[in-house]
């Protein structure tokens, strides 16, 4: 799967994030997680007008700092941090959009079902990849409408199944 590059996410930060990460680049929760991630969201936002931005820099940092690929229930935090120490340079969001980061960042792996409907659409984007590690997301676990369609559901498994199935 090639690099996506946008405005967003561009070849700079993919360097800097290459070097930041712990874990192999092309492992479950690398890479190729975070481009399903970032699609998965912005066909989301693209129904529900969540912030693409936010949605897309949230893709490739809410696991950059994991230490493992099981239970690591800090990671969270450590990349929301990651996050500041890049904001400015690499990382281009107002005030009110880079906490809508860091809270996303900081909380996705809490089970939470947030109303705002750009963390909301972080949240289920990241859920809707589960399938890669044998998990079909809930829909009572999703937390905003366009996630809990059946057909954008399916979509997205099917996806997230294709990278299990190539591992």
């Amino acid at each position: 799967m090639n690099t996506i590059i946008s405005k967003i996410i561009t070849p700079e930060l993919i360097d800097v994030l290459k070097k930041a990460q712990p874990l192999t680049w092309h492992g479950i929760h690398g890479i190729s997680h975070w481009q399903r991630v970032r699609e998965n969201g912005l066909r989301l936002a693209q129904i529900n007008g969540a912030n693409t931005a936010v949605v897309e820099y949230f893709a490739f940092l809410h696991d950059i700092k994991r230490l493992n690929d099981g239970r690591d229930p800090h990671h969270g935090q450590r990349s929301a941090d990651f996050a500041r120490t890049i904001r400015n340079t690499l990382i281009h969001l107002d005030d009110t959009q880079f906490e809508q980061l860091i809270y996303a960042c900081a909380e996705h792996t809490r089970g939470l079902t947030d109303t705002d409907i750009t963390i909301g659409t972080c949240w289920d984007a990241d859920r809707l990849d589960l399938a890669r590690v044998g998990i079909i997301p809930d829909p009572k676990r999703l937390c905003t409408e366009a996630a809990r369609d059946p057909a954008i559901r399916k979509w997205a498994v099917r996806r997230s199944r294709a990278a299990l199935d190539s591992s």
